[in-house]
């Protein structure tokens, strides 16, 4: 893998192509970042996430779990995954789940989750400090 060679801007959608974003996104200088692309765009955010985030965080996953442990459902729980649909769009939700019939469907192993071979969560979540 090439290395880049300019530092892109993050915190903000600039347009970029799919294999644009894929060669930033594999980027050993982002490994932390959260990126995402959508419609012909990409984002890197590098904010580290602070008290407040992480509460809320916490507590949206901690409602959902007890929702569904107090209706029966069964509940599969992901914290910070990496969805991907080739060419179309990269997200990393706070919180998702797959609820219901669908818990079993839920994506396995250590990589980014590929939605060209597993389906999307039923439920997912982004916490924002500013509301």
């Amino acid at each position: 893998m090439s290395e880049l060679k300019t530092q892109l801007p993050t915190d903000v959608w600039v347009v970029a192509s799919w294999e644009e974003f894929i060669e930033m996104a594999d980027n050993p200088a982002y490994k932390k970042a959260k990126c995402y692309y959508r419609n012909g765009q990409m984002r890197i955010e590098t904010m580290s996430v602070g008290p407040t985030h992480s509460r809320d965080n916490a507590i949206a996953l901690l409602a959902v779990n007890l929702f569904c442990t107090i209706k029966g459902l069964s509940v599969n729980g992901f914290n910070k995954c990496s969805y991907r649909k080739t060419g179309v769009r990269e997200c990393q939700p706070d919180v998702s789940y797959y609820i219901g019939d669908r818990a079993n469907l839920a994506p396995q192993g250590t990589s980014i989750a590929n939605l060209d071979v597993t389906p999307p969560p039923d439920l997912v979540i982004e916490v924002a400090d500013s509301t």
